[in-house]
């Protein structure tokens, strides 16, 4: 006939101990027989027996919790004997300070684009030494800008930075012309 072992594969921890599983097996829920590496990996760095222990201490409710991070130390460590997780973690951190300075020079980047392209507020030219108006772009000024008639004042175009000296060179041989 058969024995009720059968219907319930040892887990992962008796197996691997070659000691029947018990009803009552502490590793059962946590190590399947499906995943036997996992409990390789643990038994090997921190005991069968000292996993037991930390078990039986920590809440139930905590427990998978606790095996999960055993089980990520275990093969962190069978990876890099010398610093297991922690160089996992150093690399990490490496790398989001590094992709914290790519962000900020992008973001300074986009700073600088963005002054850059939006127009530069109108200046006026200075005021004539000898009191004449200013004129409208075209009236003897090889630039392009604009005369804002209401205000009087010359907005020079911002892209000929020339327009503004033309346009005090204009107002001054105007102004020796009307006061003649």
């Amino acid at each position: 006939m058969a024995s009720s072992s059968y219907s319930n594969p040892p887990c992962a921890a008796c197996k691997c101990l070659r000691r029947k599983c018990m009803p009552d097996c502490i590793f059962a829920p946590y190590f399947p027989p499906e995943e036997p590496q996992k409990f390789i990996n643990v038994h090997k760095i921190f005991g069968a027996s000292n996993v037991s222990k930390l078990l039986n201490d920590v809440p139930p409710h905590q427990r998978e919790d606790a095996v999960n991070s055993l089980a990520y130390e275990a093969e962190a460590r069978m990876k890099d004997p010398v610093y297991g997780c922690v160089g996992a973690i150093s690399v990490l951190q490496r790398q989001v300070m590094r992709l914290q300075k790519e962000l900020d020079a992008t973001n300074a980047d986009i700073i600088r684009y963005a002054y850059n392209e939006m127009p530069q507020p109108p200046q006026p030219p200075a005021a004539s030494q000898y009191g004449g108006r200013r004129t409208a772009a075209g009236h003897g000024s090889s630039g392009g800008g604009s005369f804002d008639q209401n205000s009087g004042f010359y907005y020079p175009s911002q892209w000929n930075n020339n327009d503004l000296v033309e346009t005090m060179r204009v107002e001054a041989c105007e102004s020796l012309l009307i006061d003649y």
